[in-house]
């Protein structure tokens, strides 16, 4: 299983907007997606006050090039999200069984 873990930068402003979004824009996109198998977003706190994070859960590599493209180790942000994020990037884990 990979894990996938974006996590956006957002000006305190426009949080409420971009949390509505996040939810109407890039969730369904992701959830729709062959091979996912979990997802997470959550909402700044006081210890990280701009940082909006998606947590994706993927079958395989290939479920997850099949998502993002041959380009699948850069954050992708969906059209319409772009004027929110100040700074982003994405980070991949493999799973370990416990």
């Amino acid at each position: 299983m990979i894990i996938r873990i974006f996590t956006a930068s957002v000006p305190s402003t426009l949080h409420q907007e971009f949390e509505a979004k996040f939810k109407e824009i890039s969730v369904p996109l992701v959830k729709g997606q062959q091979g996912l198998l979990g997802i997470d977003i959550a909402k700044p706190t006081e210890w990280n006050p701009n940082l909006f994070v998606m947590i994706s859960k993927w079958a395989s590599k290939e479920d997850l090039v099949r998502f993002a493209g041959e380009q699948w180790n850069e954050a992708h942000i969906p059209k319409g999200m772009e004027k929110y994020i100040e700074t982003c990037s994405v980070e991949h884990f493999v799973n370990i069984p416990i």
